[in-house]
């Protein structure tokens, strides 16, 4: 895997018109791992994709309605097969962490790389997943200044308001799997 540009080279490419530039001279340090589902509790299709470009539909689903005036995004995410989709390269700033903070420092989309992990609070992870997560964090920690220190949940960065990667994300094997 490389990075060109701040896009991975060899995986599959969604322009998200939901980022912009990060402010001047910020690079990023911080990652912050999600999950994400649409419809909740649903893998496959292409909705993940719809909501990060601002095209979901709200007669496809009654949960829909609900989240079609969101204009979100991550830079990556990764399928329950492994397979990753990139929405934003990793130089611009993408709006996944919203209200957050960091170490005490607010604002985390300024300075962190979003990734979505496609799955629930309830459910584990693949190993597939953990594969590609790993691939991609050892690939970001080689061209930007982030340690395993400054790897996060959403969870850990909007406590009030959010719960994912979840109780199921296994943090104890993806740190070995770093190693």
């Amino acid at each position: 895997m490389r990075l060109k540009q701040g896009w991975l080279e060899g995986v599959r490419q969604v322009h998200s018109p939901h980022c912009d530039e990060r402010p001047e001279g910020e690079i990023p340090s911080l990652l912050v791992v999600h999950n994400i589902s649409l419809p909740p509790g649903k893998f496959g299709g292409p909705y993940i994709d719809q909501l990060f470009m601002g095209q979901l539909d709200p007669a496809e689903d009654p949960f829909f309605a609900e989240i079609q005036h969101l204009r979100v995004s991550a830079h990556c995410l990764i399928r329950r097969d492994g397979a990753i989709v990139q929405y934003v390269p990793f130089d611009k700033r993408a709006w996944h962490a919203g209200v957050s903070l960091f170490e005490g420092r607010e604002r985390c989309n300024d300075f962190s790389i979003g990734i979505e992990m496609e799955g629930t609070d309830f459910e584990p992870f693949t190993d597939k997943q953990y594969q590609s997560l790993r691939a991609v964090t050892v690939l970001l920690m080689k061209h930007y200044p982030i340690s395993a220190e400054r790897i996060t949940g959403h969870s850990d960065i909007a406590p009030e308001r959010k719960t994912d990667p979840g109780p199921f994300f296994d943090w104890s094997h993806f740190y070995e799997l770093l190693r």
